[in-house]
Formats: structure tokens, C-alpha cells, sequence
């Protein structure tokens, strides 16, 4: 049994990418309802229950760093989109994740690496922040964010998705398919994530879904074949107009 089939167990067909795919050359979707709903946040309320997600989540392994975290600038900034996965029982967190693209500003990362030239002229989003509630809804939760953060990427025309990641959480994407971005396993320190050490990796999302069925990935089902109404990672009017991201920063 592979690493990542120990690791999900029986939420094995649980993780990642985009229902706006899931028809295109494939078998008709089964649909499936999870228990909690994962949207993108809007508003002061929706961002204090994210901050206190990444408090809880931060807390269980970084308890010093999960006590500094707070609502961030780059939480509103154009271009960056914060998900946030609420219970369906009594509406409380139960995960988030944060998604910045380099379509008004660098990537928080590139404050620490300068990314090679193979990723330049491209449309890139950032995964971080990522945090989800503990126990098995929690692996659960965490995989659905991340077949979330594929629908944003490729209904917003996305090329690439970029993740910093430590050990050993780093061969969690290794399993999913994302490469490194410079040498094989290379660390680098991470001012956005008080300088720990993180390896950091890419995914093509145009070609997410022709890899993952290649080699027979065990959450090609979840992602590609199986559609789940309750992940909608479309804008909302008001965030629409504060984060417009498919036009660009140029567009007229």
C-alpha cells in the first residue's frame, strides 16, 4: 500500500482539483455530498474564524508561531482568495486554506527564493496557510481544500500551482504529483512562515489531470470523476470586485 493510501485510509477518493473538468472525456460524474461546505471567505466574520483555524491548526505542531497569527494584509489583497471550510452542523471551521496569485504582486515566497526562469510570464497561484480541524474529518477537510484550490486554478485560468511545504509534510504534494521547483528536496528558509525551512514545489494545472490518470493516482475519482456541490470556489459579488483576478491588473 503506497504512503499516501496509509496515510487517507477509507478517504482514500478525498483530495484534490475541479469539478468544471470533471465531464470533459470522462465517464458522467457521480455526485457527492460532504458533510461541511468550503467557500471563499468574505467579510471580518469569515476572517476570524479563518485566523482562529490557523491558530488551532498552527498550534498542534508550531504552538510559538500559531500564537502571532493574526488577520494579514495579504488576506485582502487583489488577487488572493481565502478558503474557508465551515461545518454543515453548526457552521463552525473546520478548515482553510489561503490562495495568492502573482497577477498583482509576487508570491509571499518570492520573498525569500527568486523562482527559476522556466515559471517566468507565467499566471501563479500560491497555496499557504493551510489549516484544517483535527481527527479524521480533518484529513477529510484537507483534501477537499486542496481539490479546491485546483477548481479556483483552472476556472481562473491559472498555470501553475506553488506550494512550500516542511518536513514531512512536503512528501504529502510529493505524492500528489507537484516537482520541485530548483534542486531535488532543497530546503529554503520562508520569512512568511517565520523562517522554517520549507521545500518548494509546482503542478501544471493544465496537465494535473492527464499525469494523475497516467499513473493511476488513487485520488483520481475524488478529483477528476466525482463532483461535490458543496465546494464552490466561485467570487461572490462584493470579493469579486475587490479581487478580480481572471482579467488580470492591465485589463481595461
Amino acid at each position: 500500500m503506497s504512503h499516501i493510501n496509509q496515510r487517507f485510509g477509507k478517504f482514500i477518493y478525498s483530495e484534490c482539483i475541479t469539478n468544471s473538468q470533471i465531464n470533459e472525456n470522462s465517464h458522467p460524474a457521480v455526485k457527492e455530498r460532504l458533510p461541511f461546505t468550503i467557500r471563499i471567505a468574505s467579510g471580518d466574520n469569515d476572517l476570524q474564524k479563518v485566523v482562529g483555524m490557523r491558530r488551532a491548526a498552527y498550534g498542534r505542531h508550531l504552538p510559538e508561531f500559531a500564537s502571532t497569527m493574526a488577520t494579514e494584509d495579504i488576506d485582502h489583497a487583489p488577487g488572493t482568495s481565502v478558503l474557508l471550510a465551515e461545518s454543515k452542523l453548526d457552521g463552525g471551521p473546520l478548515g482553510t486554506m489561503r490562495i495568492q496569485t502573482n497577477l498583482f504582486a509576487p508570491l509571499a515566497l518570492e520573498r525569500s527564493i527568486q523562482l527559476p526562469a522556466w515559471l517566468s510570464n507565467s499566471r501563479l497561484a500560491e497555496a499557504t496557510r493551510l489549516g484544517v480541524a483535527g481527527g479524521t474529518i480533518g484529513r477529510l477537510v484537507k483534501i477537499s481544500l486542496c481539490k479546491a484550490l485546483f477548481m479556483y486554478c483552472a476556472q481562473n485560468h491559472l498555470d501553475w500551482m506553488i506550494i512550500s511545504a516542511r518536513d514531512p509534510l512536503d512528501r504529502e504534494y510529493e505524492n500528489m504529483l507537484f516537482d520541485d521547483i530548483w534542486g531535488k528536496k532543497e530546503f529554503f528558509p520562508m520569512a512568511h512562515v517565520g523562517g522554517m525551512a520549507h521545500r518548494v514545489m509546482a503542478k501544471p494545472v493544465a496537465l494535473a489531470r492527464t499525469r494523475w490518470e497516467r499513473v493511476g493516482h488513487p485520488l483520481y475519482r475524488f478529483v477528476f470523476l466525482t463532483e461535490h456541490p458543496d465546494i464552490n470556489v466561485q467570487q461572490t459579488d462584493a470579493a469579486a470586485r475587490d479581487r478580480e483576478i481572471d482579467r488580470g491588473p492591465d485589463a481595461a
